[in-house]
């Protein structure tokens, strides 16, 4: 059974920081580009971040750039987040999810280009 279980989300403060972590089973992260995607009460899903199968190319919005930081460990069949300077917009459920072959090498943060998806993990950014 294809699998992606995301972890690493809880409270933190205004300008804290948090590692989410996604983990596939049932199959390898090799082939498949990973994105990153987040959605707030009232709000549509939203893409954040991606990167390619080969983690030599990466995809942010504007809204994380130089504060987000994605990264894969094929090894470990897990990709990252890495989340500096918190604000409280980015309070959300975040998702991770697997794309099909049309970004698996240049990927790009549209929700229709992803199959497979996790369950989330709620991240609350808050004093």
């Amino acid at each position: 059974q294809l699998q992606l279980v995301e972890s690493g989300g809880g409270l933190v403060q205004p300008g804290g920081s948090l590692r989410l972590s996604c983990a596939a089973s049932g199959f390898t992260l090799d082939y498949y580009a990973i994105g990153w995607f987040r959605q707030a009460p009232g709000k549509e899903r939203e893409g954040v971040s991606c990167i390619n199968n080969s983690g030599g190319s990466t995809n942010y919005a504007d809204s994380v750039k130089g504060r987000f930081t994605i990264s894969r460990d094929n090894a470990k069949n897990t990709v990252y987040l890495q989340m500096n300077s918190l604000k409280p917009e980015d309070t959300a459920v975040y998702y991770c999810a697997a794309g099909g072959v049309s970004v698996q090498a240049m990927c790009v943060l549209a929700t229709t280009e992803y199959n497979y998806w996790g369950q989330g993990t709620q991240v609350t950014v808050s004093s």
